[in-house]
């Protein structure tokens, strides 16, 4: 299907990759929806979303009034909601169970008695593969979770596949590695090391990394990231199955902190031993095969991982300066 005038609700599109996924959705002629939490946090980014057309309405994923409500007349839901992190998914895995399992169940739930002709499109993560055997990973690989988030994630994926078996809705998951680009708030530290590292560079701070830093991980630009989620929103191909979304290489930890000062001109490298909790949830080294999106759908990540870091070292240089920084970790 095209996009151009497809009504499309994005859930969390105020957010790191849903910011981005809007902008590329009006870009392509697309009748955009935001469902937000809250707006009051991105008020600057809402209004101007909306002064291009967009409709954001605030409300809760796991309010079910306000879910029936807004998915009638939705082409496609792009759900990128959640909360993320594997370590705080196990210091508080109860509101990680409340946001990430309740709240895609209240929304199945809507599609089935209001708009069963709409296509989900769901954010996966890389950590549903807990500690890989071997890399690169398929997505026929085991999948052995290290944490409630990982295992909330596949339950997800349960959630859409018996969805689709008895009601019809279709769907299509992203298991997306380690994302990266212009749009994440320097306060953000459940996830996207990448962007915490040129915050903390910029700002001429350490770069604090856990144990030696030689954890291999494969990082991909927020840019492929939407292109993808895209690709499979469009592809009836895509209907049921579940997709790697990675660059497809990895790249030490210790070596991306001395890439992002290098770039930066400022910051440090701080080893520190590895917290407690974040050592147990450690997934060793992961790279993701994406051979099968692009076999069946034709997406391959076009922005390697040294344009990618410049393009975003510039972006944040340019930016206001950060506030609330955390550690860059692993």
């Amino acid at each position: 299907m095209t996009l151009s005038g497809s009504r499309v609700l994005v859930i969390g599109g105020l957010g790191f990759i849903g910011v981005n996924l809007t902008s590329k959705l009006i870009e392509r002629g697309a009748e955009t929806t935001i469902l937000t939490p809250d707006r009051s946090r991105h008020a600057e980014q809402a209004a101007a979303f909306e002064r291009a057309g967009v409709v954001v309405v605030e409300g809760d994923l796991r309010d079910r009034d306000r879910m029936a409500s807004i998915v009638r007349g939705q082409q496609i839901v792009m759900n990128l909601s959640g909360q993320s992190g594997a370590v705080r998914s196990m210091e508080d895995p109860w509101a990680d169970l409340d946001v990430n399992c309740r709240g895609n169940l209240v929304l199945l739930e809507a599609l089935r008695e209001h708009n069963r002709d709409a296509k989900i499109v769901f954010a996966g993560s890389r950590l549903q593969y807990g500690h890989p055997e071997h890399v690169p990973v398929n997505e026929d690989a085991p999948q052995d979770a290290l944490c409630l988030h990982a295992i909330h994630k596949q339950t997800v994926e349960r959630y859409l596949a018996l969805y689709r078996r008895l009601f019809g809705i279709r769907y299509a998951v992203a298991r997306i590695t380690n994302p990266y680009g212009p749009g994440q708030p320097a306060g953000r530290t459940a996830y996207g090391v990448i962007n915490r590292m040129i915050h903390l560079a910029i700002a001429d701070r350490a770069l604090t990394i856990y144990g030696d830093g030689v954890q291999v991980r494969d990082y991909v630009h927020v840019d492929d990231v939407v292109q993808a989620l895209l690709t499979l929103a469009a592809a009836d191909r895509s209907d049921g199955r579940a997709y790697n979304i990675g660059s497809g290489a990895g790249t030490r930890l210790i070596d991306l902190a001395t890439k992002v000062i290098a770039m930066a001109g400022t910051g440090r490298v701080e080893h520190v031993p590895w917290p407690a909790l974040a050592e147990q949830v450690e997934t060793g080294d992961f790279v993701a095969d994406v051979s099968r999106i692009e076999h069946e759908l034709g997406w391959r990540p076009a922005i390697a991982l040294h344009d990618g870091l410049e393009r975003t070292v510039a972006f944040y240089r340019a930016a206001p300066s950060p506030t609330g920084l955390g550690t860059a970790g692993s």
